[in-house]
């Protein structure tokens, strides 16, 4: 068993003692370690490296064009209640000589939800990465999320939706990009 693995389990098994239930129970023996482990996996992204996430997939073109990938589900937790939030992100760039791989643009939104997180800065990261590997004109992400620390504690408002967004280059600075990009994710 991963050192993490078998740290974390231990961890949820006082957790499950210290509210008053028995970790011996029939029902939660094996909770602990299916905790431990998920846990793992939905911070994988402190693992994964934008390069090797990447992989090269940066290849020439003439399209100069925007593109927009839209819909992209997202899953990540929060860092100030460890509660999941999920939602979509919608990406948009203008490229200059290079494009991303489509599959890349929704591995880096992985890799950077898969963190303790807020839904603010997670915007940013992607927003940046996208810039700094295409080397793009302009970029543009939105996301639209729902937060169970909002829906599950505190004001218990179950319709809430957080939206964020980051614009660079063309995006924040040309208010035509900038409302072309709106206006398709609005299809």
């Amino acid at each position: 068993m991963d050192d993490r693995i078998e740290r974390l389990t231990g961890h949820y098994r006082e957790l499950i003692d210290v509210i008053g239930e028995d970790p011996g129970r029939d029902g939660l023996k094996g909770t602990p370690a299916r905790a431990a482990r998920a846990l793992v996996n939905l911070t994988r992204g402190y693992e994964q490296d934008v390069d090797e996430v990447v992989n090269g997939a940066i290849f020439e073109s003439d399209a100069n064009d925007m593109v927009i990938v839209k819909d992209i589900e997202l899953y990540s937790l929060c860092e100030h209640h460890i509660l999941p939030f999920f939602g979509r992100c919608h990406v948009g760039y203008i490229p200059t000589g290079k494009v991303i791989g489509l599959s890349k643009i929704a591995r880096i939104v992985d890799l950077f939800a898969r963190r303790l997180q807020i839904q603010e800065r997670l915007t940013k990261q992607i927003a940046d990465t996208i810039l700094s590997k295409t080397g793009a004109e302009g970029v543009g992400v939105v996301i639209e999320a729902r937060h169970l620390c909002m829906m599950m504690r505190g004001v218990e408002k179950q319709n809430s939706v957080m939206t964020t967004s980051a614009m660079l280059g063309s995006f924040r600075e040309e208010l035509n990009t900038r409302n072309e990009f709106l206006s398709l994710l609005a299809r």
